[in-house]
């Protein structure tokens, strides 16, 4: 297996911890044992530091949160963390200005509100973010890329499809956090209305269990060590069957998950183990 779980083998590693994954809250942590950073804030202040304190995380290693974009499942600390605790909030203009609408006039960013621009990176101490568009029906969505020594992690939720920029950011990672978010089948005989089917189908919504599975089989290198697929539904999908839709196109191809790379469904409130990435 390329991913470790036991603690205190490398103080350098690069680590990774989902929090929540799902349409109630998104949260991740990536660092080292020093310090580290937050991809969204949809979860609790509370809830936040508890999982962190229980995997030897305070919040002062925190040095920066990034926003993916501004739906509520993705911001709900944000003010806190930000004004609160003094975290800089890393995110495109365009997104920054989604948020203060879906925030209250005394909750908006002041102080720790940062900018930044799609393709160009930005450095917290040794670990260099990258943002990049991804299509989903906001004012404006963002994946990013993390390079940390020779290890790329990419992140990629909420996206409508797989377009030229998306795909090619993942062709080059080495660790993928990406979005799973439903079962077709599911979700065309499930109860949701139509509208909303056609939503989080579109180009504009969500990534299904197939389309990501096929992409990854198709555009699959040994340099991939980890997948972990993110954001599944509550209502239209769940964990198993995320993984199986994904082994079974990648077996189909000759790759064998859990010997050529490793995969894993992350639950939608449950915090994940904490992985420590191998270096490369």
């Amino acid at each position: 297996m390329h991913s470790k779980l036991e603690k205190g083998i490398n103080r350098m590693a690069l680590k990774f911890l989902s929090l929540a994954s799902g349409s109630s809250g998104n949260c991740y942590y990536l660092g080292t044992d020093n310090y580290g950073i937050l991809f969204d804030a949809g979860v609790s202040i509370r809830f936040l530091k508890k999982v962190l304190k229980e995997n030897g995380i305070g919040l002062e290693q925190i040095m920066a949160v990034f926003i993916t974009h501004e739906h509520a499942d993705h911001i709900r600390s944000v003010s806190g963390l930000g004004e609160k605790y003094g975290i800089p909030i890393y995110t495109t203009e365009k997104i920054h200005a989604g948020i203060d609408k879906n925030l209250y006039p005394n909750e908006r960013l002041s102080a720790s509100r940062r900018i930044i621009e799609p393709e160009v990176a930005v450095h917290i101490k040794e670990l260099q973010i990258t943002a990049f568009d991804v299509p989903h029906d906001v004012t404006e969505c963002v994946g990013y890329l993390v390079v940390y020594k020779q290890n790329k992690l990419v992140l990629v939720t909420d996206a409508g499809h797989i377009n030229e920029k998306v795909g090619e950011y993942i062709r080059i990672a080495n660790h993928l956090i990406v979005e799973a978010n439903y079962d077709r089948e599911m979700l065309l005989h499930g109860k949701y209305p139509p509208f909303l089917k056609e939503r989080i189908s579109g180009g504009t919504g969500h990534l299904c269990n197939s389309e990501i599975a096929e992409f990854l089989a198709d555009n699959f290198d040994l340099h991939l060590k980890n997948i972990w697929l993110c954001h599944l539904s509550k209502d239209n999908n769940h964990p198993e069957l995320a993984y199986k839709t994904v082994e079974m196109a990648m077996q189909q191809y000759g790759i064998r998950v859990g010997k050529d790379v490793n995969l894993v469904a992350l639950k939608r409130t449950t915090p994940s183990e904490m992985f420590i990435l191998d270096s490369l």
